[in-house]
């Protein structure tokens, strides 16, 4: 029975991918006088980007609007009662209501629910030092994060800038920062960049990186952020350097945005995101949703948990939960962790497992790195391209796949993935019939050489 007069009514928590995908989704298949939506978001903008605020920030999109796909606007002309600027500050889960704050009045309230999504997404990771939220110290996750950067640059004169972090986030901003006149400098723990590669793939990253001419500082991490008399930052240390910065941005990842849910004692996963089931229903709560960089999800290679905040995951989210709550039927299976991103020219890309993935899901397998071209050798623009792979042995089911190299690399990782979802064979993924003529590819594609000689070498065990 509805606590509103016969309508049902939707509350929403997070106005971005998954919360409003799942709001737009619901209202589809139910009309406004059937089911009541309201929607809570904290910040100034819906339904946005924010894969592509580094190219936002380093000038290759020029207005900040081209980022946004849906503004509260027209999410209202849709009959869906968004409340901008407003935070909820708890989730009363046996009164089935949430008390949410005016973020500029400070007024508060209440407001029921029958259902309930929970979209609040991922923070920036702020190391735990010395002068890490000092002015001039900025992560990028959110449109509101993004202005505040670029409004810092504007004011800034110096022209120095320090990335924390050289995982996606970090590598794409300090391209942007290099576009934007600033001398760059990475500081990161691992080995070398791109963790989420295997360090030989990530060597390839680094090369590219440098030729920017951007400094890398591999295998130490920042113990301070020291500011000047006036306040702001003024230099990144470690253990046995300073370096100078007018600006420092955070890359070092993200967290799920999940203290709510847990105050709300809500289950969560070994990374702190919550644990939905293939409905993207909370575990164990009937009428509580969850999607988006909030939530853990299955990786369908290693059959674990894992939590990949990525906007593809999200919109996906927001669809089968406003599938399931307007009353149809939906299910997320899992993923295969497909990414891919760029430095420059250079494209980077991955699917299913490293090889610490693997040894940690208990598998034992073989891994080949192929040289290839990204079209036949002999047409005008063919570039060079690394391309590794890890099957299982004995089995020869592919178990991940890295690609390095320029225009043609990056999206040829969706051939793998296509492949780990259909959990075929190196065996078997060698008679793939893809696409040839020589602007395209070399007779044999470079994914396949990899699988050729990975099937080779499954073969001997």
């Amino acid at each position: 029975m509805s606590m509103n007069g016969g309508r049902e009514r939707l509350v929403v928590i997070g106005g971005d991918a998954a919360g409003m995908s799942a709001a737009s989704q619901a209202r589809r298949l139910r009309g406004p006088d059937e089911l009541e939506i309201v929607a809570f978001e904290r910040g100034h903008f819906t339904s946005y980007s924010a894969c592509g605020i580094p190219y936002w920030v380093g000038g290759d999109v020029e207005e900040r609007d081209r980022l946004i796909a849906r503004s509260p606007e027209e999410h209202r002309a849709r009959e869906i009662d968004l409340r901008m600027r407003t935070e909820v500050m708890e989730i009363d889960v046996a009164g089935k209501r949430v008390r949410a704050r005016d973020v500029d009045s400070g007024a508060e309230s209440w407001t029921s629910y029958d259902r309930l999504v929970i979209g609040t997404g991922a923070r920036p990771i702020r190391p735990d030092m010395p002068g890490a939220d000092a002015p001039g110290v900025h992560g990028v996750q959110t449109l509101d994060d993004g202005q505040a950067l670029l409004d810092t640059l504007a004011r800034t004169r110096g022209r120095r800038a320090v990335v924390v972090g050289a995982g996606y986030i970090g590598v794409e901003m300090a391209e942007a920062m290099i576009n934007r006149g600033y001398r760059v400098t990475v500081v990161n723990r691992g080995s070398e960049p791109m963790s989420t590669l295997d360090p030989d793939m990530g060597r390839l990253v680094h090369k590219a990186m440098q030729g920017l001419g951007i400094t890398m500082v591999n295998d130490t991490e920042v113990t301070e952020v020291r500011t000047g008399e006036d306040g702001r930052v003024r230099a990144v240390a470690t253990p046995d350097a300073e370096y100078p910065a007018d600006v420092v941005v955070l890359g070092i990842g993200v967290r799920p945005e999940t203290r709510l849910a847990a105050a709300a004692g809500l289950p969560l996963g070994g990374r702190g995101g919550l644990l939905t089931d293939l409905a993207m229903r909370v575990r164990g709560h009937e009428d509580i949703w969850a999607g988006g960089d909030c939530v853990e999800v299955l990786n369908l290679v290693s059959g674990q948990e894992q939590y990949i905040p990525l906007g593809t995951h999200a919109n996906k989210h927001g669809q089968v939960i406003g599938t399931n709550v307007g009353g149809g039927y939906a299910t997320f299976p899992g993923v295969v962790g497909t990414a891919v991103s760029k430095v420059c020219d250079l494209e980077i890309a991955r699917t299913g497992l490293r090889e610490k993935d693997a040894l940690r899901a208990g598998l034992r397998f073989e891994t080949v790195t192929i040289e290839s071209t990204s079209r036949a050798g002999y047409y005008p623009g063919a570039s060079p391209m690394t391309v590794k792979m890890l099957a299982e042995r004995r089995t020869g089911r592919l178990l991940g796949v890295q690609i390095v190299g320029r225009e043609g690399a990056g999206k040829r990782v969706d051939i793998a993935a296509v492949a780990l979802t259909a959990e075929m064979t190196v065996e078997q993924m060698t008679a793939l019939d893809l696409g040839y003529a020589p602007p395209f590819s070399p007779v044999w594609d470079p994914v396949l050489v990899a699988a050729r000689k990975a099937a080779t070498k499954v073969r001997a065990f």
